[in-house]
C-alpha cells in the first residue's frame, strides 16, 4: 500500500535547500511501488516528478499532481573475469556510499567521483564526472521503466548516447525512469590523475603504486576545500556546464586572455573551464539576499537560507548574460529546472 503525503515540504527533498511544497509526494523502494505509483498518477490525471537525491535540481515552484522520490536500494556482483568486476545497483543507492562499497570490495574505477552527491539512478542521466573521470567511462548498462510503453528495457552504453553532461535521458526528461545501473570495474587498480590538482596532490603522497582509497581520500580532500557541504550551505555543486567552443573562438579568446585555462577535445574544439569565465567577471563571492556565488568557487551558486527557485535562476541568468557580454561564451546550466 502505498503512503502518499499531501503538502510535504521540498527543502529536505532537494541539496539547494528550496522550501516549495509538494502538493503529492511518494516514496518507493521497489519497481512494484513504482509501477503502482504511476498507474494511480495516470488514473487521476496527476502531473509526475521523479525525484531522486535532489542534488541536480532547481525548483522554481510549487510541485503539483505526484512527486515520486526513488528510495529503492541494493548492490551486488554479478560477475568477476581477469582484471574486471560487474557490480549492480538499484536506483535509489547514494552514489558516494556506492563508490566507498566498490572500495571496500578492492575494486577501482569509481574514485575519482568520490563524494558527488546524489543517486545513482541519476548519475546516468548527467554523465555525471569529476577528476578527469566520467560515468561513461565505467558504464556497462542499465535497466529503465519506459514510461510511454509501461515496458522494462536494458540500455547498453551506446543506447543511452552519453556526452559531456548529456545522455538520452536528460534529452527525453520523463519518457525513461532509471531502476538499475551496471558497472564494469577494475580488480587490478590503474592511476587516473591528470587532473592537475589532483596530480599534484597524488605526487605529494611519493607513494609509487596505485592505490584507489588514497586518490579518493584526495579527491575527496579537494572537493571539500572547494565545494560547500549542502548540509551547511544549499547548493547544487557545479551550476554551469565547462562550455565548448571552436578552435576559431579560442584562438580568438588567448589572444586577449593569454592565461586562460581550455582543455583540448577529439574534435578539434576546446573545452573552456566556466569557473574561470566566471571569476574572471567578478562574481567569485556575490551575494544578493539570501542567494550568491561561492567564495572558495565560482561555479558553485549558494542559498543562504531562505531563497526560492526564482531567485537562483535569476542569478544563474544574470552571471551567463554578464559572460556572454564579456567573452562571447554560452554558458548552460546543469541543474534541472522542476517546475
Amino acid at each position: 500500500m502505498l503512503s502518499i503525503r499531501n503538502q510535504v515540504p521540498l527543502a529536505e527533498y532537494n541539496t539547494f535547500g528550496i522550501s516549495e511544497q509538494a502538493e503529492r509526494l511518494v516514496e518507493v523502494q521497489t519497481d512494484a511501488e513504482l509501477l503502482e505509483a504511476l498507474a494511480l498518477a495516470k488514473t487521476q490525471g496527476w502531473a509526475l516528478t521523479l525525484l531522486g537525491g535532489g542534488s541536480n535540481v532547481v525548483i522554481s515552484s510549487a510541485l503539483s499532481g505526484l512527486v515520486v522520490v526513488m528510495r529503492s536500494r541494493g548492490r551486488r556482483v554479478l560477475q568477476r573475469g581477469q582484471g574486471w568486476a560487474l557490480i549492480e545497483g538499484e536506483a535509489g543507492e547514494n552514489w558516494h556510499a556506492l563508490v566507498n562499497w566498490t572500495l571496500d570490495m578492492g575494486l577501482s574505477g569509481l574514485e575519482n567521483l568520490s563524494l558527488i552527491p546524489g543517486t545513482l539512478g541519476a548519475a546516468p542521466v548527467q554523465n555525471i564526472g569529476a577528476y578527469g573521470v566520467e560515468l561513461v567511462d565505467v558504464f556497462d548498462s542499465l535497466d529503465a521503466l519506459d514510461c510511454e510503453t509501461g515496458q522494462i528495457c536494458q540500455f547498453s552504453r551506446e543506447d543511452c548516447q552519453f556526452a559531456y553532461r548529456e545522455s538520452l535521458f536528460k534529452a527525453s526528461a520523463g519518457r525513461y525512469i532509471i531502476l538499475r545501473v551496471r558497472l564494469r570495474l577494475d580488480t587490478r587498480p590503474s592511476l587516473r590523475v591528470s587532473y592537475a590538482p589532483l596530480a599534484a596532490a597524488w605526487a605529494a603522497t611519493g607513494l609509487l603504486q596505485p592505490d584507489p582509497r588514497v586518490v579518493s581520500e584526495l579527491v575527496c580532500a579537494l572537493r571539500r576545500s572547494k565545494l560547500p557541504d549542502p548540509r551547511q550551505l544549499g547548493n547544487a555543486g557545479s551550476f554551469f556546464k565547462n562550455p565548448v567552443v571552436s578552435s576559431q573562438q579560442l584562438g580568438d579568446l588567448l589572444a586577449r586572455w593569454p592565461g586562460m585555462p581550455w582543455y583540448p577535445q577529439a574534435d578539434g574544439s576546446a573545452k573552456l573551464a566556466a569557473g574561470w569565465l566566471i571569476d574572471q567577471a567578478g562574481w567569485r563571492g556575490f551575494r544578493a539576499g539570501a542567494v550568491g556565488v561561492h567564495s572558495e568557487q565560482a561555479l558553485v551558486l549558494v542559498n543562504f537560507g531562505a531563497a526560492r527557485g526564482g531567485d537562483i535562476l535569476e542569478l544563474a541568468q544574470r552571471i551567463a548574460d554578464d559572460v556572454r557580454a564579456r567573452f562571447g561564451v554560452e554558458l548552460d546550466m546543469e541543474p534541472r529546472v522542476l517546475r
